[in-house]
């Protein structure tokens, strides 16, 4: 049991901090607090995808034939790696975005609490 444990201990973090992500999105009342649970949660997801693509025996994929690896199943894919790259940019530019709503809308509103904002909104 124990070895079980020691052996994914990065999939337990990565839970963790997949758990307050989405613990910030739902539950917290001001925006900025959920924009921040978002990208936990997105920087959750990528860090899952990174880790599971590990191959501990693997060697980089080029060929090489000093390294000795011929058979193409000791190659590492490097796809899940490209495809994090782009899901991390993607990240990069909802976050951005997001933060430029959130100070627009407080520019606007002086409120970033859902429940006053929504008051203020019905008022206007």
């Amino acid at each position: 049991m124990t070895d079980f444990f020691l052996g994914h201990y990065a999939y337990f973090g990565i839970i963790t901090l997949l758990i307050i992500g989405l613990y910030g999105m739902i539950f917290k009342k001001n925006l900025a607090k959920k924009l921040i649970g978002m990208t936990i949660f997105q920087v959750s997801i990528i860090m899952f995808y990174v880790a599971s693509a590990v191959k501990w025996s693997g060697t980089v994929p080029v060929l090489d034939p000093l390294a000795g690896a011929a058979d193409a199943a000791k190659y590492i894919s490097p796809l899940q790696h490209c495809l994090m790259l782009t899901a991390i940019v993607v990240g990069v530019a909802t976050s951005g975005v997001a933060f430029s709503l959130l100070i627009a809308i407080y520019r606007h509103y002086k409120t970033l609490d859902e429940s006053v904002l929504m008051d203020r909104m019905k008022s206007s």
